[in-house]
């Protein structure tokens, strides 16, 4: 059965051309996912800041939750855990514990806080290639270890050392003048000396060294350090000087970690650590989405190309082959296929992952300093997944003509099956029944992250119920278009008689183009749906008449303090953005300056009431309290962004949710809790006519660096334009899977053109020309162009309307009328070309030899 498998292979090369590539490009992107997988579960972030601290002791950086259940005896307890979304500091006292231990050379606490340098034409400098830019003591400097290079250290609270990248970006040298932009008011310092590490500059960060007590200052967390570098005597082992101090650390009953080795760069990196979180997400969606396409679509040739064997296989049954030898056969041709597809397939996969990854770090949604970890697992489950999904897709496929009887099976051979079997009419309702029912799931989930799998998983299963039915709904299709058809007289009658007679063939390349079709506009404007219901509620909730933003890091204080004393002013409301937990559930939050906050902002209060909002006051979005089960009157225990526990009193519940973030808090509660504690934008109400204009409230800020006066249409748009930008990472994360699909779309179609040779060449023999076949096959890609767009966008209309439901409360979701026109037009374009280009080589020689040619 082996060598007949390879016989029929070499003999049919054309016919498994599509499978294997097919095949191939599913290879290539599951290995692509695993690797990003297995990156987000275990690659390896480098430390940088802490290079020259072998042991780094830092507070727990997560959220912890304990879970006992058990009955008839036994007691099963659960641990888990999720990041922080700030930086949690630890006690100061921490380092007197720490200096006594024996083979301890120095304990050096770590500060760490934004500080900007501001250029010569007063913008706000970023850090090395768009990053951080970050202040500490330089008693800490030799946790690199920075030296210095010129200059010297810094003595008082008006100097600052810059590292050597930044005083070559900006030409600065020790002597010269420097407005730093930090936590409080911008600050001009003499610049002392310039240091560099010794292994060369970071490339992550950009640092700025003060002296302790300014840089203490800055940091505004008195009794807390950062972390605590602990350096060893000469000949003292880094293993034996963490196990010392986690001794010391747990008999004085801390709850510290120690961090050695690669451990440390999650805690000087917490976004890289929290991006592997990202990247399982990432990872997991786009792979289980890539194989769940990857088996529709390549079900779908392997239908194709068996149909395409029908007569031969035909033969064998009545030549006495089993049912179980034409499975083992056809089984075995599909395993070949895919062991052939699937080496190339996972080599292409580490070139794909690579640039995934690139594109996913150039758009901020991964660090670089998380580094790409392919190990040998992903391309082995991508070798596997590649032949499992080829001989399930072929099983599936053969699962008919095998179980037939012989004479039947020629019958079929020479005139097409018009009905659909009874399993196969079950299976499709029963798709139909499953997809109805993700649908409803999908309308009750309120949060993106949760939504995005389900709402990719329900494409795919109805792209699938519609490549069960394609037959009758294929049929349909071409009796509603029969009256148009008319029009085009002998092409059109000739087109329909074809699509319906060989409904199977045509329903297989209505199946993938149907898919890309939903897939496109699915991945499209579920951003879009979100990004207007966002956008509308910032817009009908902000009640402010101007809104002040900031370069990084942020509007600093002295900035409200000088527009509230402007006359007409009526009202100054910072606006904080941070998050929180309730539980282990992650939520969006604000904290917000409390006095005259109903005169800035109206987040649409549907129970409860903002008047006497204060520091134990909290406001929850009504899908938050939903999930919650808090109404106003209620108490809510929840963690901040670093760590600390608080409880605050339900006030109010809004419906705005998406404009705002789903909880909204006191600037006071969170006020030492935040990595950055400035406030992104600065909400202003004025007196009206009568009140002071941009210009007034400009010149009132005109000496701040960056800080800038914008009126509300304009601070829409920059709300609107980071919403896109955040929005790339998913047409990333997704573009791959509609580029798959898009090719097995290509590949079908031209796969049925091709089979059709004899076909041709008989209409040509009974007096068709060339150019009425020509035109017969152009009518024929627009009638499955037609039928995909209404299947397809169908499936879209139904996914889209079940997610706006869900996330915005609102069944009508947001499609640009432009880019769905475009979408249907790409598509009609590739069914146009795959039609066409094969067609015009099935048609080439003369129709006599082509008929009387060996199949």
């Amino acid at each position: 059965m082996l060598r007949y498998a390879l016989q029929t292979l070499r003999a049919r090369r054309g016919a498994f051309t599509g499978a294997f590539l097919a095949l191939f490009c599913a290879a290539a992107l599951v290995t692509a996912c695993g690797i990003l997988l297995e990156t987000g579960l275990g690659g390896t972030i480098a430390t940088e800041r802490y290079a020259g601290t072998p042991v780094l002791v830092a507070a727990d950086q997560n959220v912890h939750q304990v879970t006992v259940s058990g009955g008839g005896g036994k007691t099963k307890t659960k641990h888990k855990e999720k990041p922080l979304g700030e930086r949690a500091w630890l006690p100061a006292g921490t380092v007197d514990g720490l200096r006594a231990l024996p083979g301890v050379r120095a304990v050096l606490p770590e500060l760490t806080f934004p500080a900007h340098a501001v250029g010569a034409a007063g913008q706000v400098l970023a850090g090395v290639d768009g990053g951080p830019s970050l202040g500490h003591a330089w008693t800490s400097a030799p946790l690199t270890p920075f030296t210095l290079v010129a200059g010297a250290a810094p003595a008082g609270a008006d100097e600052v050392v810059v590292d050597r990248e930044l005083a070559g970006r900006t030409g600065l040298a020790p002597g010269a003048r420097l407005t730093v932009r930090s936590t409080g008011a911008p600050r001009e310092y003499r610049v002392s000396g310039v240091a560099a590490p010794a292994d060369g500059d970071l490339r992550q960060q950009t640092s700025l060294f003060f002296a302790d007590d300014e840089a203490a200052r800055l940091a505004g967390r008195p009794g807390l350090v950062a972390a605590v570098g602990v350096l060893p005597e000469p000949g003292v082992p880094g293993a034996e000087l963490a196990t010392r101090v986690r001794a010391a650390l747990t008999g004085a009953g801390s709850t510290a970690r120690v961090a050695t080795g690669d451990d440390r760069g999650p805690v000087e990196f917490l976004d890289a650590a929290k991006a592997r979180t990202k990247l399982v997400s990432l990872g997991g969606a786009i792979g289980g989405t890539s194989l769940l396409v990857a088996v529709l679509v390549v079900t779908g040739t392997f239908a194709l190309a068996v149909q395409q064997r029908h007569r031969e296989l035909a033969l064998l049954r009545a030549v006495a082959a089993t049912p179980r030898q034409v499975r083992r056969l056809i089984g075995r041709e599909a395993v070949l296929v895919g062991l052939l597809a699937g080496l190339p397939g996972v080599c292409a996969g580490l070139p794909v992952a690579l640039w995934l990854y690139g594109r996913f770090v150039a758009l901020g949604a991964v660090p670089e300093t998380l580094r790409l970890t392919p190990g040998f697992l992903p391309f082995l489950a991508g070798f596997a997944a590649t032949a499992a999904g080829a001989w399930a897709a072929a099983r599936i496929s053969a699962r008919r003509v095998s179980r037939i009887r012989p004479a039947e099976a020629l019958a079929e051979a020479a005139v097409e099956r018009s009905g659909l079997g009874r399993g196969r009419s079950l299976a499709g309702v029963g798709l139909l029944l499953g997809g109805a029912v993700l649908l409803a799931v999908l309308s009750t989930l309120h949060s993106e992250p949760a939504s995005t799998p389900v709402t990719f998983l329900t494409v795919v299963v109805l792209a699938t119920a519609v490549s069960v039915l394609g037959p009758p709904l294929v049929r349909a299709g071409v009796a509603a278009l029969s009256l148009p058809l008319r029009a085009f007289r002998v092409a059109g009658h000739l087109a329909a008689a074809n699509a319906r007679t060989g409904s199977r063939r045509t329903a297989a390349a209505v199946t993938p183009l149907a898919l890309l079709i939903a897939m496109v506009c699915t991945v499209l404007f579920v951003g879009t749906t979100t990004d207007a219901a966002a956008t509308a509620q910032a817009r009908a909730g902000t009640t402010a008449d101007w809104v002040v933003g900031s370069a990084a890091p942020g509007v600093p204080e002295v900035a409200a303090e000088r527009l509230r004393r402007l006359p007409g002013v009526t009202a100054v409301t910072g606006v904080v953005r941070t998050s929180v937990r309730v539980g282990l559930t992650k939520y969006p939050a604000q904290a917000v300056s409390t006095e005259g906050l109903t005169r800035t902002w109206d987040p649409g209060v549907t129970g409860g009431t903002l008047d006497g909002f204060g520091p134990r006051s909290v406001a929850l979005s009504d899908t938050a309290a939903a999930d919650l089960g808090r109404r106003p009157g209620d108490r809510l225990e929840l963690t901040l962004g670093d760590g600390t526990p608080v409880v605050l009193d339900v006030v109010a519940v809004h419906r705005r949710g998406l404009g705002f973030g789903d909880v909204t808090l006191s600037g006071e509660v969170v006020a030492g809790h935040l990595d950055n504690p400035l406030p992104a934008t600065l909400l202003v109400r004025t007196s009206g006519a009568g009140g002071p204009g941009r210009d007034a409230l400009g010149r009132a800020v005109a000496d701040l660096p960056g800080v800038v006066v914008l009126d509300r249409e304009r601070a829409e748009a920059v709300r609107a334009e980071a919403q896109r930008s955040g929005a790339e990472v998913n047409y990333v994360a997704m573009g791959l899977v509609v580029a798959f699909t898009a090719i097995a779309a290509v590949n079908t179609l031209a796969m049925s053109v091709s089979e059709r040779r004899r076909e041709f060449a008989l209409l040509r023999l009974v007096g068709t020309t060339r150019r009425q076949v020509l035109a017969v096959l152009r009518i024929e890609a627009l009638l499955v162009v037609l039928v995909s767009a209404v299947l397809g966008s169908g499936i879209a209309l139904a996914v889209l309307t079940a997610y706006s439901i869900g996330t915005t409360g609102s069944a009508a979701p947001s499609v640009d009328p432009v880019a769905f026109l475009g979408v249907l037009g790409v598509a009609a374009a590739l069914a146009l070309a795959a039609t066409l280009i094969p067609g015009r080589r099935a048609l080439a020689g003369r129709p006599a030899d082509v008929i009387g040619a060996r199949e």
